[in-house]
């Protein structure tokens, strides 16, 4: 598909700004960037013109193809300074990524308006966990056993598929409520991240959709993937350098609320 200068450079600009704020979200958070991605995809390429039914299949997948850049540089840095739990992850990860790929099937067969959805209760459940979750709260004191491990590890790779996320908004409280130490559990997260992300980009890239925005190869716009990886990889460091100057409790409420803001307009638009 071609497209004029007039739609691909106001495109390129609004898709800068949204990977230097997702970046700078995620070094200052410690969260992907997809679970505010997803949401700024679906209004841009809505805005240009690009809605349909499979519209989310595009956000989703592009934002997923993202975090296998992100993910894999965190993932890196976590190990230099020896917090990955290695042994979760050798135990989690086939389980992960027969998940992710089940939830690649089940968005092909799902409509934007569907995913929306999903996508506004499941970020509103993550937004209240944020705001009221606590650090003692505990489901076990040890990681789940091999039994309850494949239910586990496989519905967080398809619930982060259906969401275009990694593996932190939920590997992360998952290990924590099984007494996995919270800095800890980050750092294994983003290994989760990187199980999820590769196999679901490449089924996505297999898929086909209907009017995707220009330069969309499967379900995964490169144009997007590009952009906001350059400028999350230039953003990320500043975000990092202003959690360490900003107390992370009061950043966390105000990113609850935004999150729940967020599931709470797009739930606006598919029920109302």
């Amino acid at each position: 598909m071609t497209t004029d200068a007039a739609t691909l450079g106001p495109l390129i600009l609004i898709l800068i700004a949204t990977g230097a704020v997702a970046g700078v979200l995620a070094g200052l958070l410690g969260v992907g960037g997809g679970i505010v991605l997803v949401p700024a995809f679906l209004y841009l390429f809505s805005a240009l013109g690009y809605a349909s039914d499979d519209l989310m299949q595009i956000c989703v997948a592009t934002s997923l193809a993202t975090i296998i850049v992100t993910s894999c540089r965190s993932l890196l840095a976590h190990n230099k300074r020896g917090a990955v739990d290695w042994s979760i992850l050798r135990s989690w990860a086939v389980f992960i990524a027969i998940g992710a790929l089940a939830g690649v099937l089940v968005v092909h067969h799902l409509s934007t308006t569907i995913l929306q959805a999903f996508f506004a209760v499941m970020v509103f459940v993550i937004a209240m966990y944020m705001l009221f979750g606590k650090p003692t709260w505990r489901l076990a004191e040890t990681m789940p056993g091999l039994a309850r491990r494949a239910i586990y590890a496989p519905l967080t790779g398809l619930v982060s598929v259906l969401l275009g996320i990694g593996g932190g908004s939920i590997g992360t409280p998952l290990m924590t409520l099984h007494g996995v130490p919270i800095h800890r559990a980050v750092a294994t997260a983003s290994g989760f991240g990187v199980i999820i992300a590769v196999p679901s980009a490449i089924g996505f890239l297999l898929t086909s959709v209907s009017n995707p925005p220009p330069y969309t190869i499967g379900a995964v716009n490169i144009p997007a993937f590009l952009i906001v990886i350059a400028t999350t990889m230039l953003t990320a460091p500043i975000g990092a350098t202003l959690a360490h100057k900003l107390d992370p409790k009061v950043l966390k409420r105000v990113f609850a609320l935004f999150l729940a803001l967020v599931a709470l307009n797009m739930a606006r638009k598919v029920f109302f």
